[in-house]
């Protein structure tokens, strides 16, 4: 399907992979800091590799609606020695960092990580698109209408899918403007969209295809899942993997999971799902 560069590396991704994510906060709408040191992530990443992770990322600051912005100092403090830790123990691993600070991203790359993965696409600081093109590795780019502090008071679109995919194709051609030579788009499922709009990016994300990007969908645990269903993050783990299914039939090339086995899972099933008739 595709490959990434980064510092000399190549990921072949001939199918779709997953991406685990390690929560280095204390305030995570997920795990609320249950792992937030680097021992303790670094058992985690281990059974993420394990259980079939192509890449991991790493983040210090939450991002969950209602959430003020971290300032990079802080955030260092909190994923550099994970991301040394992992690097360390896992050289060839491909480890990513969550941020929308600049100096972050290029102090994390600095450690060890091979991607950067901006919610802000570069809206929060100036800086960060120049950044990632001079770190020369691969950007993940995110559509988010607004800040995690203000996205989900009352999100409106015209048409959802037509002005996020117009944001993305902007954000593809700044993005070559800065010298940064592989974007993966990310719709923003969760960041600034009500769960109708969340289900109209779902149901027809194959039209983003029309980008020629690969293309990362992170539904895990949202409250897309937990509003129609009923229940919290600790009980969406079923409807995340419905969702998953869907997002890879609509041409997803990465899922972004707090649940590496089960979505590793959902690959292997959608794999031969696709498989001609014998």
């Amino acid at each position: 399907m595709f490959a990434l560069h980064s510092k000399g590396k190549v990921l072949d991704i001939p199918q779709p992979v997953v991406m685990g994510i390690l929560n280095a906060t204390p305030d995570s709408f997920y795990n609320k800091g249950q792992h937030n040191n680097a021992d303790s992530l670094l058992k985690v990443a281990a059974q993420m590799l394990k259980d079939g992770a192509a890449i991991l990322d790493i983040g210090g600051a939450s991002t969950k609606p209602g959430q003020d912005l971290l300032g990079a100092d802080d955030e260092l403090l909190r994923i550099i020695p994970v991301i040394e830790a992992i690097h360390k123990n896992f050289p060839d691993a491909w480890l990513s960092v969550d941020t929308y600070n600049a100096r972050t991203a290029k102090e994390a790359v600095n450690a060890g990580a091979s991607i950067v993965n901006d919610v802000s696409s570069g809206s929060f600081d100036k800086d960060m698109l120049a950044t990632v093109g001079q770190l020369d590795v691969p950007y993940i780019a995110m559509h988010m209408q607004g800040t995690p502090q203000t996205m989900q008071l009352s999100p409106e679109y015209d048409d959802v899918v037509k002005e996020v995919l117009a944001y993305l194709r902007n954000i593809c051609n700044d993005c070559e403007a800065a010298g940064i030579k592989e974007v993966i788009i990310d719709p923003g499922f969760g960041f600034g969209k009500t769960v109708a709009h969340n289900f109209a990016l779902l149901r027809s994300l194959s039209s983003f295809s029309v980008l020629g990007k690969p293309m990362l969908a992170g539904l895990s645990r949202k409250s897309m899942i937990c509003k129609p269903l009923k229940v919290n993050p600790e009980h969406a783990l079923n409807g995340t993997t419905a969702l998953n299914m869907v997002a890879l039939q609509q041409g997803a090339n990465i899922l972004r999971v707090h649940d590496v086995k089960e979505a590793i899972e959902v690959v292997k099933l959608y794999q031969e799902l696709k498989t001609p008739n014998p």
